[in-house]
Protein backbone atom coordinates (compact mmCIF):
# COMPACT_ATOMS: atom_id res chain seq x y z
CA UNK A 1 0.00 0.00 0.00
CA UNK A 2 2.90 2.50 0.59
CA UNK A 3 5.08 2.03 -2.22
CA UNK A 4 1.77 1.99 -4.50
CA UNK A 5 0.32 5.18 -3.26
CA UNK A 6 3.85 6.70 -4.27
CA UNK A 7 4.41 5.18 -7.58
CA UNK A 8 3.89 6.04 -11.03
CA UNK A 9 1.86 4.76 -13.25
CA UNK A 10 3.56 2.75 -16.15
CA UNK A 11 5.40 1.46 -13.22
CA UNK A 12 2.01 -0.32 -11.77
CA UNK A 13 0.91 -2.15 -15.10
CA UNK A 14 4.88 -3.37 -16.19
CA UNK A 15 5.30 -6.52 -15.61
CA UNK A 16 8.75 -7.10 -15.42
CA UNK A 17 8.36 -4.65 -12.69
CA UNK A 18 9.50 -5.59 -8.88
CA UNK A 19 6.13 -4.78 -7.70
CA UNK A 20 7.28 -4.62 -4.19
CA UNK A 21 9.92 -1.53 -5.03
CA UNK A 22 9.90 1.58 -6.89
CA UNK A 23 11.35 0.55 -10.90
CA UNK A 24 10.42 4.53 -11.60
CA UNK A 25 11.17 7.38 -9.29
CA UNK A 26 8.24 8.02 -6.27
CA UNK A 27 5.68 10.67 -7.14
CA UNK A 28 2.76 12.76 -5.27
CA UNK A 29 0.39 12.53 -8.46
CA UNK A 30 -1.70 10.30 -6.61
CA UNK A 31 -2.16 12.27 -3.25
CA UNK A 32 -2.71 15.60 -5.97
CA UNK A 33 -5.61 13.36 -7.59
CA UNK A 34 -7.18 12.35 -4.35
CA UNK A 35 -6.56 16.14 -2.72
CA UNK A 36 -7.65 18.31 -5.70
CA UNK A 37 -9.47 15.99 -8.45
CA UNK A 38 -11.78 14.75 -5.45
CA UNK A 39 -13.74 15.55 -2.45
CA UNK A 40 -11.05 13.77 -0.07
CA UNK A 41 -10.80 16.45 2.43
CA UNK A 42 -14.34 16.77 2.67
CA UNK A 43 -14.49 12.88 2.98
CA UNK A 44 -12.01 12.87 5.92
CA UNK A 45 -14.00 15.70 7.72
CA UNK A 46 -17.10 13.71 7.36
CA UNK A 47 -15.51 10.38 8.54
CA UNK A 48 -13.72 12.17 11.45
CA UNK A 49 -17.28 13.89 12.68
CA UNK A 50 -19.39 11.13 11.86
CA UNK A 51 -16.88 8.65 13.99
CA UNK A 52 -16.69 11.05 16.72
CA UNK A 53 -20.91 11.88 16.76
CA UNK A 54 -20.86 8.01 17.47
CA UNK A 55 -18.39 7.33 19.89
CA UNK A 56 -19.78 10.20 22.13
CA UNK A 57 -23.34 8.73 21.51
CA UNK A 58 -22.17 4.90 22.25
CA UNK A 59 -20.20 6.03 25.23
CA UNK A 60 -23.30 8.04 27.22
CA UNK A 61 -25.80 5.30 26.41
CA UNK A 62 -23.29 2.53 27.06
CA UNK A 63 -22.37 3.24 30.13
CA UNK A 64 -24.96 4.29 31.77
CA UNK A 65 -26.69 1.47 30.35
CA UNK A 66 -23.96 -1.36 31.34
CA UNK A 67 -23.44 0.34 34.90
CA UNK A 68 -27.72 -0.14 35.42
CA UNK A 69 -27.56 -3.86 34.22
CA UNK A 70 -24.36 -5.32 36.22
CA UNK A 71 -25.15 -3.05 39.71
CA UNK A 72 -28.62 -2.07 40.47
CA UNK A 73 -29.97 -5.13 40.90
CA UNK A 74 -32.91 -5.40 38.29
CA UNK A 75 -35.38 -7.99 37.65
CA UNK A 76 -34.05 -10.19 34.59
CA UNK A 77 -30.91 -8.22 34.44
CA UNK A 78 -28.56 -10.54 32.72
CA UNK A 79 -31.21 -11.64 29.94
CA UNK A 80 -31.43 -8.25 29.49
CA UNK A 81 -27.79 -8.02 29.13
CA UNK A 82 -27.55 -10.92 26.36
CA UNK A 83 -30.46 -10.13 24.23
CA UNK A 84 -28.90 -6.78 24.15
CA UNK A 85 -25.94 -8.66 23.04
CA UNK A 86 -28.01 -10.68 20.34
CA UNK A 87 -29.27 -7.38 18.71
CA UNK A 88 -26.11 -6.73 18.20
CA UNK A 89 -25.35 -10.11 15.38
CA UNK A 90 -28.79 -9.00 13.86
CA UNK A 91 -27.23 -8.69 9.98
CA UNK A 92 -27.13 -4.99 9.24
CA UNK A 93 -28.80 -5.61 5.60
CA UNK A 94 -32.04 -7.31 8.03
CA UNK A 95 -32.27 -3.50 9.51
CA UNK A 96 -31.61 -1.74 6.18
CA UNK A 97 -35.36 -1.28 5.55
CA UNK A 98 -36.70 0.06 8.97
CA UNK A 99 -33.93 2.35 9.20
CA UNK A 100 -34.19 3.79 5.98
CA UNK A 101 -37.97 4.45 7.22
CA UNK A 102 -36.43 6.28 10.37
CA UNK A 103 -34.18 8.25 8.24
CA UNK A 104 -36.86 9.50 5.54
CA UNK A 105 -39.34 10.30 8.27
CA UNK A 106 -36.42 12.64 10.09
CA UNK A 107 -35.46 13.81 6.87
CA UNK A 108 -32.09 13.24 6.92
CA UNK A 109 -31.49 11.41 3.38
CA UNK A 110 -28.69 12.38 1.48
CA UNK A 111 -26.64 13.91 4.65
CA UNK A 112 -24.12 12.29 7.18
CA UNK A 113 -26.28 12.87 9.88
CA UNK A 114 -27.76 9.76 8.91
CA UNK A 115 -25.11 7.75 9.61
CA UNK A 116 -24.84 9.51 13.19
CA UNK A 117 -28.29 8.10 13.81
CA UNK A 118 -27.84 4.53 12.47
CA UNK A 119 -24.45 3.70 13.63
CA UNK A 120 -25.06 3.64 17.16
CA UNK A 121 -27.86 0.95 16.62
CA UNK A 122 -24.86 -1.03 16.44
CA UNK A 123 -22.46 0.21 18.37
CA UNK A 124 -24.83 0.58 21.74
CA UNK A 125 -25.61 -3.25 21.68
CA UNK A 126 -22.27 -4.55 21.75
CA UNK A 127 -20.63 -1.64 24.17
CA UNK A 128 -23.72 -1.96 26.69
CA UNK A 129 -22.81 -5.64 27.04
CA UNK A 130 -18.97 -4.97 27.47
CA UNK A 131 -19.45 -2.53 29.72
CA UNK A 132 -22.03 -4.52 31.78
CA UNK A 133 -19.00 -7.77 32.22
CA UNK A 134 -16.37 -5.22 32.78
CA UNK A 135 -18.40 -3.31 35.53
CA UNK A 136 -19.13 -6.65 37.39
CA UNK A 137 -15.47 -6.94 37.61
CA UNK A 138 -15.27 -4.09 40.00
CA UNK A 139 -15.59 -4.53 43.58
CA UNK A 140 -18.12 -3.45 45.37
CA UNK A 141 -16.43 -2.53 48.25
CA UNK A 142 -15.25 0.33 46.16
CA UNK A 143 -18.15 2.01 45.65
CA UNK A 144 -19.65 1.45 49.15
CA UNK A 145 -16.27 2.77 50.68
CA UNK A 146 -16.94 6.13 48.41
CA UNK A 147 -20.90 5.99 49.50
CA UNK A 148 -18.98 5.85 53.17
CA UNK A 149 -17.42 9.21 52.32
CA UNK A 150 -20.61 10.90 50.73
CA UNK A 151 -20.72 10.15 47.35
CA UNK A 152 -23.63 8.78 45.89
CA UNK A 153 -24.48 6.98 43.28
CA UNK A 154 -23.71 9.01 40.27
CA UNK A 155 -20.07 10.13 41.95
CA UNK A 156 -18.88 6.71 42.91
CA UNK A 157 -19.87 5.71 39.06
CA UNK A 158 -17.79 8.68 38.10
CA UNK A 159 -15.25 9.28 40.54
CA UNK A 160 -14.56 5.78 41.56
CA UNK A 161 -16.03 2.89 39.35
CA UNK A 162 -15.19 4.71 35.56
CA UNK A 163 -11.43 5.65 36.44
CA UNK A 164 -10.82 1.95 37.76
CA UNK A 165 -12.94 0.82 34.24
CA UNK A 166 -11.30 2.99 32.06
CA UNK A 167 -9.67 0.16 29.68
CA UNK A 168 -13.17 -0.62 29.11
CA UNK A 169 -14.20 2.76 28.28
CA UNK A 170 -11.06 3.23 26.14
CA UNK A 171 -12.30 -0.28 24.17
CA UNK A 172 -15.95 0.98 23.85
CA UNK A 173 -14.68 4.61 22.14
CA UNK A 174 -12.15 2.49 20.19
CA UNK A 175 -14.92 0.18 18.77
CA UNK A 176 -17.37 2.57 18.05
CA UNK A 177 -14.77 5.44 16.09
CA UNK A 178 -12.97 2.23 14.05
CA UNK A 179 -17.01 0.70 13.05
CA UNK A 180 -18.07 3.86 12.03
CA UNK A 181 -15.03 4.59 10.16
CA UNK A 182 -15.18 1.28 7.75
CA UNK A 183 -19.00 1.38 6.95
CA UNK A 184 -19.30 0.90 3.67
CA UNK A 185 -23.38 -0.13 3.02
CA UNK A 186 -25.46 2.40 4.72
CA UNK A 187 -22.86 4.65 3.88
CA UNK A 188 -23.42 4.13 0.41
CA UNK A 189 -27.53 3.82 0.93
CA UNK A 190 -28.18 6.82 3.16
CA UNK A 191 -25.77 9.48 1.61
CA UNK A 192 -25.26 10.42 -2.30
CA UNK A 193 -23.82 14.39 -2.62
CA UNK A 194 -20.02 13.96 -3.09
CA UNK A 195 -19.28 16.78 -0.67
CA UNK A 196 -21.37 14.99 2.39
CA UNK A 197 -19.63 10.92 1.68
CA UNK A 198 -17.31 9.22 4.33
CA UNK A 199 -14.37 8.00 3.01
CA UNK A 200 -15.35 4.12 2.74
CA UNK A 201 -17.67 4.91 0.27
CA UNK A 202 -16.29 8.16 -1.31
CA UNK A 203 -12.93 6.42 -2.39
CA UNK A 204 -14.32 3.70 -4.24
CA UNK A 205 -16.95 5.17 -6.19
CA UNK A 206 -15.07 8.37 -7.33
CA UNK A 207 -11.75 6.35 -8.04
CA UNK A 208 -13.16 3.54 -9.75
CA UNK A 209 -14.65 4.91 -12.67
CA UNK A 210 -16.00 1.53 -14.57
CA UNK A 211 -12.88 -0.57 -15.79
CA UNK A 212 -10.62 2.22 -15.03
CA UNK A 213 -9.15 2.34 -11.10
CA UNK A 214 -7.06 4.75 -9.79
CA UNK A 215 -4.43 2.35 -7.98
CA UNK A 216 -1.98 5.42 -6.71
CA UNK A 217 -4.35 7.13 -5.27
CA UNK A 218 -6.96 4.28 -4.27
CA UNK A 219 -3.85 3.17 -2.08
CA UNK A 220 -3.21 6.52 -0.93
CA UNK A 221 -6.39 7.20 0.30
CA UNK A 222 -6.66 4.34 2.56
CA UNK A 223 -2.85 4.72 3.55
CA UNK A 224 -3.93 8.31 5.18
CA UNK A 225 -7.04 7.13 6.78
CA UNK A 226 -5.36 3.45 7.68
CA UNK A 227 -2.04 4.99 9.27
CA UNK A 228 -3.32 7.08 11.90
CA UNK A 229 -5.68 4.12 13.51
CA UNK A 230 -3.21 1.76 13.03
CA UNK A 231 -0.86 3.77 15.17
CA UNK A 232 -4.02 4.56 17.76
CA UNK A 233 -4.50 1.01 17.96
CA UNK A 234 -0.87 0.80 18.83
CA UNK A 235 -0.30 2.87 21.49
CA UNK A 236 -3.61 1.50 23.26
CA UNK A 237 -3.57 -2.13 22.54
CA UNK A 238 -2.59 -3.18 26.10
CA UNK A 239 -5.17 -1.35 26.99
CA UNK A 240 -7.48 -2.48 23.90
CA UNK A 241 -6.94 -6.16 25.15
CA UNK A 242 -7.53 -5.44 28.76
CA UNK A 243 -11.02 -3.99 28.29
CA UNK A 244 -11.95 -6.55 25.34
CA UNK A 245 -10.79 -9.77 27.96
CA UNK A 246 -11.86 -8.10 30.68
CA UNK A 247 -15.58 -7.15 29.23
CA UNK A 248 -16.21 -10.72 28.01
CA UNK A 249 -14.71 -12.76 30.67
CA UNK A 250 -17.56 -12.00 33.04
Amino acid sequence: MLITAFKQEPDLYRMDNIPFWFNLPPTLKNFEILFYQTNYGAWIVNTMTISAWVALITLLTAVPAGYALARLRLPGAENIGITIFLTYLVPAIILFLPLSRVIATLGLQDSWWALVVVYPTFTVPFCTWLMMGFFKTVPMEMEEAARVDGCGQLGALVRVVLPVSLPGVLTSVIFAFTLSMQDFLYGLAFVSPGDQKPVPVGVPTELIRGDVFFWGSLMGAALLVGLPVAILYNFFLDRFIQGITGGVVK
